[in-house]
């Protein structure tokens, strides 16, 4: 699935979620944020607002742009895992951000040992034979 927002001077940030009792696993990755039409020169600062190991939130700092030096960025589908907001830490915009999610569903797969294999089926395997030079 693809992903897309833009955040302005009255829309600052934007929050991607997932149901909580979803019983799959989601992965945000974040390939382009650009400025587009109607952008100042001026510096543009984005940033992500997520949970560390601790279930701290944090904010880092991923993109820095200005018209005039660095319109874009590309982010080479950094990964995330939601829920993750995106927010214009500094500037007025507008910044697009572009990337995709993936959603993996978990399966109860149970490995079971197969006891069914005789000692007479491992006989009819043939030799392991060392390779001709």
């Amino acid at each position: 699935l693809l992903l897309g927002c833009e955040l302005t001077a009255s829309t600052k940030s934007y929050t991607f979620q997932v149901d909580e009792e979803d019983n799959s696993d989601h992965i945000l990755a974040l390939s382009v944020v650009c400025l587009t039409d109607g952008a100042k020169d001026e510096c543009n600062v984005v940033e992500v607002v997520g949970r560390n190991h601790e279930n701290q939130e944090i904010s880092v700092p991923v993109a820095n742009l200005k018209l005039s030096c660095q319109p874009l960025l590309s982010l080479d589908n950094f990964k995330l895992q939601p829920p993750v907001t995106f927010r214009l830490a500094a500037g007025s915009g507008p910044v697009h951000l572009a990337g995709w999610h993936r959603i993996m569903h978990r399966e109860d797969v149970s490995f079971e040992e197969d006891d069914d294999l005789s000692e007479e089926d491992e006989e009819d395997l043939p030799p392991i034979m060392p390779a001709k030079k």
